[in-house]
């Protein structure tokens, strides 16, 4: 049988996805035909993800997922956790290839010398042959292939191209700061990106596309350009002169990074989306150090209030981990008024999970889980409360909302320049279609009914 069904999924941030459409490109040059995940497939591949525990969990339940609809599919697993763990991915039955994060992108090339190798030299098919763990094969009789890359250097350049209404557009990878909890710069290596110019050149491919937004994604988007000695700021005053694309908006920006330079060239180019992510993780200074954070709650607050200053009805965006050792009942208290009192639109929050090679896991003071569970809910409870003071804050407000392809029982979705997700009634003419709107009213489910 001649592999020619493949399907995707992604775990984990916009990173993945932009690199995941930019690898599954490279199949439709020779024939394969991308299905849905959830479909019967030949080949299925999973971008994987490892900033927590329940990430690689996830990753484990869809390979069993995806071999119980089809015991005699090839199951390839690239991304963080095949280059964290591939041994232990290595185990799992039906997976037959594990690539790091570098060789990731060379998955067409694996695939098709997988392929040429099941088959004798006169061209026809081997029979199915069953691995040690029982699943049929039509690929070589070896039960994994595992080639993690460790020599994560190079930049290699990622868009997304499945939603042609909006692009996740990779400028950076990798990560220098080492902070106690996380495992992404093991993962993905040194912080590397291209240089402005050769960005502009990929900007350029996506401007010819059908794409009206572009998402700038990376690890640490903020470091984009130290090692060409050129910065952030001056790759989006490149961007916003480029046509064909109608909106940037920024994912996240460390604080330590987030310089005003950059928050004054948003309040003044109507491209640039007022719309900000900004990493707190926690707001108590003691557990902040404990982290290897880079800033501390004074500044993070000076970021916050330089937004609020120059551009009002922007949309403020902080993440916030909960559980983390060094957090005490009296410091997550602390943390909670810090980020209650923050003048934030709703806040990411993340349960602490232990990650092993970090130093965060020799801290001897754990929080029980059902404590971490209870901080979290309270934390979700403030993110709800805040998002519907600033929805509210917008009522009345004239928006402009960027309409997306799904059709949800004869809605439409959207959002404004300040991320506010809309909703109206399904017109095939609207689709990518930019328009204006007054935000009158909010439905049921807190979405703007326009």
């Amino acid at each position: 049988m001649k592999l020619k069904r493949i399907a995707f999924h992604t775990l984990g941030c916009k990173l993945n996805f932009s690199e995941t459409s930019t690898i599954s490109r490279s199949f439709s040059k020779d024939g394969f035909e991308r299905v849905e995940f959830s479909d019967h497939a030949d080949v299925y591949v999973i971008n994987s993800c490892s900033v927590t525990k329940n990430a690689e969990k996830r990753c484990k339940s869809l390979i069993r997922q995806v071999m119980k609809r089809n015991p005699e599919a090839f199951v390839a697993v690239v991304g963080c956790y095949s280059q964290l763990n591939p041994e232990e991915l290595r185990k799992i039955p039906g997976v037959g290839l594990v690539l790091g994060n570098a060789e990731k992108f060379n998955l067409f090339e694996h695939i098709k010398r997988l392929q040429r190798l099941a088959l004798p030299a006169g061209g026809a098919e081997v029979p199915g042959q069953r691995s040690s763990a029982g699943h049929r094969s039509t690929m070589p009789a070896f039960d994994t292939e595992v080639l993690p890359d460790n020599s994560l250097e190079k930049f290699i350049p990622s868009w997304s191209k499945d939603d042609r209404t909006r692009s996740f557009f990779k400028i950076q990878d990798g990560c220098d700061y080492f902070c106690t909890y996380c495992t992404i710069p093991l993962a993905r290596g040194h912080s590397r990106s291209d240089t402005i110019a050769g960005t502009i050149i990929t900007a350029r491919e996506i401007a010819r596309s059908e794409v009206r937004e572009i998402v700038l994604s990376g690890v640490n988007i903020g470091d984009f350009g130290r090692m060409h000695n050129e910065r952030l700021v001056d790759l989006l005053r490149e961007l916003v002169k480029l046509d064909g694309i109608e909106r940037i908006r920024i994912s996240s920006v460390e604080p330590d990074l987030l310089h005003d330079d950059i928050i004054e060239l948003v309040a003044g180019e109507p491209k640039l989306m007022p719309h900000f992510h900004i990493p707190l993780q926690s707001g108590s200074d003691a557990v902040l150090g404990a982290m290897g954070r880079r800033y501390n709650t004074r500044i993070f607050k000076n970021r916050v209030d330089t937004i609020r200053r120059l551009i009002p009805g922007a949309c403020i965006a902080a993440d916030m981990i909960v559980g983390f050792p060094a957090e005490t009942s009296e410091l997550f208290e602390e943390s909670t008024r810090f980020i209650s009192d923050l003048d934030v639109s709703y806040i990411h929050v993340f349960t602490y999970s232990e990650r092993d090679n970090t130093r965060a896991a020799g801290i001897s003071r754990n929080v029980p889980v059902n404590e971490r569970s209870q901080r979290s809910k309270r934390m979700h409870l403030l993110s709800e409360n805040k998002k519907m003071l600033f929805y509210r804050n917008n009522m009345g407000q004239h928006a402009t909302v960027l309409w997306e392809n799904e059709n949800n029982d004869g809605c439409m979705f959207g959002f404004t320049e300040n991320y506010i997700r809309a909703k109206t009634a399904f017109k095939q003419d609207l689709v990518n279609q930019l328009q204006n709107v007054v935000l009158n009213k909010m439905d049921h489910d807190g979405v703007f009914y326009v």
